[in-house]
C-alpha cells in the first residue's frame, strides 16, 4: 500500500488532505511539533470527518500514525525517505521549518525508489516552489532533482473552529484540490479526490481572489458592523454589498487576465458567498480574518489582484475599502493584528513594510490613503 507523508496534523490536515489520502488508498502518516495531538492519534483507531450542511455525508478515516517530529526526528526522515507522496498544510511561514526534514528524506531515499512526490496543500500562491527553494538551501540540487517532484497546489475547503475536542472534524461538504500535472510528466499520483491540471495558475488566482480574497473581506467587514460569525456577517445587507463589491472587483481582473467565462466566473462567485452563508458552519469573524499582516502582504489576496488592477487603470475602490476594514481588525489575542495597531499609532510606513508598494508603484497612492484613515479613524 503507498504511503504518504503529512506535516501538520490539524483539523485541516486531518479534514482535507489526509482524509483525501486516505480515500485514495494511502497509509498516512501525520508529522506534528503538537505531541499531545500525536498521541491522540496513535492511541486511536479512526477519526471522523463530518460534512455539515447540505450534501454532506460522514467519512471515518482509519490506517494513518502520527510521528513527533520534535521528539523523533529521524522517525520523520526514514518515513519520507520510503513514502510516495509528502504534503503539508502547516501555513506558509511554517514551511522553512518542516524544510530540513523533508531535505534529509529525499537524500536518505534510493533512487531506484522512484520520485517522491511533494505538494504543499497551502493558501497562498506558489507554496511549493516556496518549499523547494527552503529544501535546496539544505540539499544539492542535483540529489534533489532525482529522487523528488514539487508541484503547486490550490486548495479549498472551510474547516471552521472546532467546538469540540478529539479528532473528529467538521467541515464543510465542498472541497478542492487542485495540482498542476506537469512537473509529473506522465505519470500523476493515484490521487482521484486531487484535480490534476496543464496550468494551475488561473485555479490559483480565482480560488485566492475570490474565495480568499471574499472571506476575508466578510471578516473584516463584519467585525466592523459587530457580527461574531462569517454567516452572520454576510446576512447583514450592508456587509454583503461591500463583499459584493470586492469580489466584482476581482471577477472583472480574473476574466480578463485567464479568459474565464463571465457567466462561469459568476457562477462560482456565488457558489462562494453561498458557502459561506453555511447555516452549518459557524465560523467565527476572528478566526478567519487572524493574521492580518499576512492577507495584506504584496502578493496576498488584497494587494495581489488590486496592484495588478491599478496597474491597468482599472477600479480598486472596494479592494481598498477592505484593506482598510483589515487595518482596523484590532483582536488582543492575534499577534499580528496587535503588531498592526502598534504601526498603525506609531507612523510606520505600512504600504512599503507591510503591503510591499513603492510610490512607483500605481496602487501606493490608494494603499497611503487608505492607511492615512484608518490611522485616522483610531
Amino acid at each position: 500500500m503507498p504511503t504518504a507523508v503529512h506535516f501538520g496534523a490539524g483539523n485541516i490536515g486531518r479534514g482535507f488532505i489526509g482524509l483525501l489520502l486516505h480515500e485514495a488508498g494511502y497509509d498516512v502518516v501525520f508529522s506534528d511539533v503538537n505531541a499531545s495531538l500525536i498521541g491522540l492519534l496513535n492511541s486511536t483507531p479512526s477519526y471522523r470527518v463530518i460534512e455539515a450542511g447540505a450534501g454532506g455525508a460522514e467519512k471515518t478515516v482509519t490506517g494513518y500514525r502520527g510521528i513527533d517530529s520534535s521528539a523523533d526526528p529521524d522517525a520523520l526522515v526514514a518515513a519520507i525517505a520510503s513514502a510516495d507522496v509528502v504534503t503539508t498544510a502547516v501555513g506558509p511561514n511554517v514551511l522553512r521549518f518542516v524544510a530540513p526534514a523533508i531535505a534529509a528524506g529525499i537524500l536518505a531515499r534510493p533512487v531506484s525508489a522512484g520520485p517522491l512526490a511533494v505538494m504543499a496543500c497551502e493558501n497562498a500562491l506558489g507554496a511549493t516552489a516556496l518549499l523547494r527553494d527552503e529544501v535546496l538551501k539544505r540539499a544539492p540540487a542535483e540529489e534533489v532533482g532525482v529522487r523528488a517532484v514539487f508541484a503547486n497546489t490550490a486548495v479549498d475547503r472551510i474547516v471552521p473552529e472546532q467546538t469540540t475536542d478529539g479528532l473528529d472534524v467538521l467541515v464543510e461538504p465542498y472541497c478542492e484540490w487542485a495540482v498542476e500535472s506537469a512537473p509529473f510528466g506522465a505519470v500523476v499520483p493515484d490521487i482521484p479526490g486531487a484535480h490534476f491540471v496543464p496550468d494551475l495558475a488561473p485555479y490559483i488566482e480565482r480560488k485566492l481572489f475570490t474565495v480568499n480574497t471574499g472571506h476575508a473581506t466578510t471578516a473584516y467587514y463584519g467585525r466592523l458592523a459587530g457580527h461574531a460569525t462569517i454567516a452572520a456577517a454576510l446576512a447583514d445587507a450592508s456587509v454583503r454589498a461591500a463583499v459584493e463589491a470586492v469580489l466584482g472587483e476581482t471577477a472583472a481582473f480574473l476574466i480578463a487576465k485567464h479568459d474565464f467565462p463571465a457567466a462561469e466566473q459568476q457562477a462560482y462567485l456565488e457558489k462562494t458567498l453561498g458557502r459561506f452563508s453555511n447555516p452549518a458552519i459557524d465560523d467565527s469573524v476572528e478566526r478567519v480574518g487572524r493574521q492580518p499582516m499576512r492577507k495584506l502582504s504584496r502578493h496576498e489576496r488584497f494587494v495581489g489582484p488590486a496592484s495588478e488592477i491599478a496597474e491597468s487603470g482599472g477600479s480598486t475602490d472596494a479592494l481598498l475599502g477592505a484593506m482598510g476594514a483589515a487595518l482596523r481588525f484590532d483582536v488582543p489575542g492575534d499577534d499580528e493584528a496587535v503588531t498592526l495597531q502598534a504601526m498603525l499609532r506609531d507612523g510606520a510606513d505600512i504600504p512599503a513594510e507591510v503591503m510591499g508598494l513603492s510610490p512607483a508603484d500605481a496602487l501606493y497612492d490608494g494603499a497611503a490613503a487608505t492607511v492615512a484613515a484608518a490611522r485616522a479613524a483610531l
